[in-house]
């Protein structure tokens, strides 16, 4: 069985480490490339997710690379996440590829049942073997969310951009090819410590809070590196979601980290008081918690046709007026183009400077 899975952001390295250490067979799906987009595009239909689109590039890449077996995520709930693996495999067998997929449902919060999943996916491992492969998964994809969080400091604050990104993407791959929390532990501190020597510009940074869907936020790729590109125009970024914070909040019930989502819940009332789907209502909730921490800007993104974030969408205008910060909506397909992009990054930060000023 040779295993494959969907590319999102940085968390390939954490599920990588998760499956060899279960002793599978792992094809990691190569980077998204233009190719994997346009593959996606062609055997997908129309109005199907950006994300859905991208996934089935990834899969079709790591079958021509050997792969046999597709894990993949389960879901629920007015999002189409809950529709991916279904019509992701109908595609796919479709088109005439043989393998199986492996779908892992949410477990409704019972770390039981998570361990239960995992352990039926590997091959002939103990229950302690799965424990130690979550546990080295977990870890890493913490570190990695560490490094991201750095990255996104130092960028906007350093003279030397370019060696702000050198040091990044070396700690990437060193923590991908590290083997134990150890050698982990070594490169996050080294990575973090080298960035912390970079001279500083000085200048009065503005704070963007980006919000919405999480695929179209973590995933570079579906966003044109919004967060870099954020970054080399001097601003200060905070993502509203992370993977460890979905994970802890959604797979394992709060009970690796303090969650702040009632919190953000509370935040969305009186604006959206109930569940919408995908991250509807915490895009709407971390919009109003922004505000309120006084950042200067919020940028919500999504996939075009995300029904959560146009809910959200309608709503932030409220927020915006109500709350007094300035909100822009960005949506991601295979017709958004670089350019059209960064002019109205551009564009947003010119204005938000001009607003400071004159407050």
């Amino acid at each position: 069985m040779k295993v494959t899975f969907p590319h999102m952001g940085n968390a390939h390295i954490a599920i990588k480490a998760l499956l060899e250490a279960l002793k599978l067979d792992v094809i990691p799906p190569p980077p998204i490339t233009n190719r994997t987009l346009e593959l996606g595009v062609k055997y997908s239909p129309e109005f199907a997710c950006l994300p859905l689109k991208i996934n089935i590039g990834n899969f079709i890449e790591s079958i021509e690379n050997g792969a046999n077996t597709i894990v993949m995520a389960g879901g629920w709930g007015p999002c189409r996440f809950g529709y991916y693996s279904q019509v992701q495999r109908d595609i796919l067998s479709d088109i005439g590829y043989d393998f199986q997929m492996v779908i892992l449902e949410a477990p409704d919060f019972r770390l039981s049942e998570l361990i239960k999943q995992v352990k039926a996916l590997g091959k002939e491992v103990t229950l302690w073997e799965a424990l130690k492969a979550l546990n080295l998964a977990w870890y890493k994809l913490s570190s990695v969310e560490e490094l991201e969080n750095g990255f996104q400091y130092y960028l906007p604050r350093a003279q030397d951009k370019n060696l702000v990104e050198k040091l990044y993407y070396k700690g990437l791959l060193d923590i991908d090819k590290a083997l134990s929390k150890k050698e982990i532990n070594e490169v996050k501190n080294k990575t973090i410590q080298e960035l912390s020597k970079i001279p500083q510009n000085g200048l009065e940074l503005l704070k963007i809070g980006l919000v919405g869907e999480i695929y179209t936020v973590l995933e570079p790729y579906a966003n044109y590196s919004i967060a870099k590109q954020l970054g080399w125009l001097n601003a200060d970024v905070s993502c509203s979601i992370s993977l460890t914070k979905w994970v802890n909040e959604h797979l394992l019930g709060g009970l690796v980290r303090k969650s702040n989502h009632q919190h953000i819940v509370d935040c969305a009332q009186p604006y959206l008081n109930y569940w919408v789907g995908g991250h509807g209502l915490e895009t709407v909730g971390a919009t109003v918690d922004f505000a309120r921490q006084n950042f200067d800007g919020i940028i919500q993104i999504g996939p075009l046709t995300c029904m959560p974030e146009i809910v959200a969408q309608t709503i932030l205008k409220r927020v915006s007026d109500e709350e007094n910060i300035p909100c822009m909506t960005l949506y991601f397909d295979e017709h958004s183009g670089n350019a059209g992009i960064y002019t109205r990054l551009e564009a947003f930060i010119e204005m938000l400077q001009r607003k400071k000023l004159v407050s």
